[in-house]
């Protein structure tokens, strides 16, 4: 009786470690296979749009079933949300690289604007971003997502702008909101135009201005 007991208790650490074992190679499994979906996703909207990319096409790219997919997604709209917040980070990674070669609060802003009018040069970037997420996603959520990940950070920049007595900045959100408007007009107009550098490079120059405009 004993020696039984002895062997049973012996086993049940290796029948939990098993057990967690399939566990994490489930979850391993669940992430690989939502991070190829977003990645076929992000390759196959930003190539021919939401519209002209069909549910068997994301599943053929992405090597998995249509079943698969929609485990993961219930929509095709779904995974173009999740696409969307992908390019995002994207864009909000440029954007904090170029801002930090800033020598003061203003330019930081500069540069980081620019940044993201330069990525919406990209055909890829410009479709899923400017041409396709605000009638994909639908307005309000549109609004939601964008100012999710640039909202903060442009604030804070403002707030620390007006700190150290660079800009007047008495409303800081109200003006982060602004801001970021005149950026999704900016990529619209960039997007719409038959000599998109020059439309960028002239949006730059009007939002330098702007800030410009409000130094302290």
């Amino acid at each position: 009786m004993q020696a039984r007991q002895v062997s049973y208790i012996d086993e049940m650490p290796d029948s939990q470690g098993a057990q967690d074992q399939r566990s994490s190679l489930r979850a391993e499994h669940v992430a690989q296979t939502r991070a190829a979906l977003v990645s076929a996703g992000r390759r196959l909207f930003g190539r021919a749009g939401f519209a002209a990319t069909s549910v068997e096409d994301l599943a053929r790219e992405a090597g998995v079933t249509t079943g698969a997919l929609y485990h993961h997604f219930p929509t095709k709209a779904a995974l173009f949300e999740a696409v969307f917040e992908k390019v995002h980070f994207e864009l909000m990674a440029a954007s904090g690289e170029a801002a930090a070669r800033a020598d003061g609060p203003i330019e930081l802003l500069a540069l980081g604007f620019e940044a993201f009018l330069d990525k919406v040069l990209e055909p890829d970037v410009q479709r899923i971003i400017i041409t396709d997420a605000p009638s994909v996603l639908g307005p309000a959520r549109f609004i939601e997502l964008d100012e999710r990940y640039a909202f903060a950070a442009i604030v804070e920049a403002l707030e620390a702008a007006a700190r150290a007595g660079a800009m007047r900045a008495e409303d800081p959100q109200t003006l982060a909101t602004l801001l970021l408007g005149m950026l999704q007009r900016g990529g619209m107009l960039i997007a719409s135009s038959s000599e998109p550098v020059a439309t960028k490079n002239a949006v730059a120059a009007t939002l330098r201005s702007l800030l410009a405009g409000l130094s302290g």
